[in-house]
């Protein structure tokens, strides 16, 4: 696929509240999450290095032992193996996250 729309993308629903949208190629993903307001991603670890970057609204995100608002605008680099969760706060959020290595899980 060498051009893509977000909202053609397949959705998946991952939890109640959360949908994600991938994009991928051999060594590179996108995914794209929209959130309802209050939904809770459990802290969970994985080997992948991940970037988040929030689009529109905010999450409450900690990483490790330390907890921070991220409001539109802003991000959160997140190395292999590191401890992770979030929290939407009252408003519905957009996030978008860069993988590497590839989600296999996550390829639909």
């Amino acid at each position: 696929m060498d051009y893509f729309r977000v909202a053609d993308l397949p959705a998946v629903e991952m939890l109640p509240g959360l949908v994600r949208r991938a994009v991928w190629l051999d060594r590179v993903m996108l995914t794209f999450f929209t959130f309802e307001p209050h939904t809770v991603i459990p802290a969970h670890e994985h080997p992948h290095e991940q970037i988040t970057y929030v689009v529109q609204g905010a999450l409450e995100f900690t990483l490790g032992d330390e907890t921070r608002r991220l409001n539109a605008g802003e991000g959160v680099c997140i190395p292999s193996g590191v401890r992770h969760g979030a929290r939407t706060l009252d408003q519905p959020t957009v996030a978008l996250d860069a993988w590497h290595p590839v989600r296999e899980d996550y390829q639909v």
